[in-house]
């Protein structure tokens, strides 16, 4: 089984810069987008409804803004837009599919780095998501929550680390909710199981030569119940061309995607 997480930054600015074209040679079973930025009426073309998926979308109700969407080979038995937190919802930020005992889901975590109601807003969705996924571990499914989760977990996840430690995305309560999310809450950074490498980044900043000298942040994850953990078999993040300021991040596993 192939899952593909990938924030676009603007759908169709990355498919201009050719992302459907390597999307469709991946073989994939699941893509999970995020940061949209576009309303599904204004994705009448049909690179947006690639031949071989079932596509779904999720907008925020702000135009140019968040949302997510999930591609899937076969047609999902279910699919739940939102979590029933109207702030989050309102912004597109949850879009979870399921095929048989599998969920997948497409999550679009806020970012608090544009300033400090931002940030207000992104420790509320901490709040409230961690209570969500503890309920998630409690269902008889396996999950594969995909997405851009906007933190930094530890030192080895971004490069300038020392730098960071009073930014959005490094700070001391995110990475303690990231360490409850890996630890009590029993998820698994899927990633990490077979890669501990440093310099693994999936963010580039669009300042100065970030990418370029891949002074980046690893903020994109696939978190999976433990159930998965043994059936990781590779990771991969996509740098051989550029498709947003984010990497596609790829995972193969050692399961058979629920036909």
């Amino acid at each position: 089984m192939r899952i593909i997480s990938f924030n676009a930054n603007g759908i169709r600015a990355a498919a201009r810069k050719g992302f459907f074209d390597w999307m469709l040679k991946q073989n994939a079973d699941v893509i999970c987008i995020q940061e949209t930025k576009a309303q599904e009426h204004q994705l009448e073309d049909e690179i947006f409804w690639p031949k071989g998926y079932y596509c779904y979308y999720f907008d925020a109700e702000r135009k140019g803004y968040s949302g997510t969407a999930i591609y899937a080979r076969r047609e999902p038995d279910d699919v739940i837009a939102g979590m029933g937190a109207e702030e989050f919802d309102n912004e597109g930020r949850y879009l979870e599919a399921h095929f048989g005992k599998l969920a997948v889901v497409s999550l679009y975590a806020p970012s608090g780095s544009s300033n400090e109601d931002r940030q207000a807003s992104k420790d509320r969705f901490l709040d409230f998501f961690m209570p969500y996924l503890r309920g998630l571990r409690r269902k008889r499914r396996e999950y594969v929550i995909c997405g851009d989760w906007n933190i930094a977990h530890k030192e080895i996840d971004l490069k300038n680390w020392k730098g960071n430690k009073k930014n959005s995305g490094f700070l001391p309560h995110e990475r303690a909710w990231m360490d409850e999310l890996f630890g009590k809450a029993g998820f698994v950074d899927a990633f990490r199981v077979v890669n501990q490498e440093p310099d693994q980044y999936t963010w580039w900043s669009n300042r100065g030569q970030a990418w370029a000298k891949n002074v980046g942040w690893r903020i994109d994850y696939e978190v999976i119940t433990p159930g998965l953990k043994d059936t990781v078999k590779a990771v991969s993040i996509y740098k051989d061309e550029r498709f947003s300021d984010h990497a596609p991040l790829i995972i193969d596993y050692e399961y058979e995607f629920p036909a």
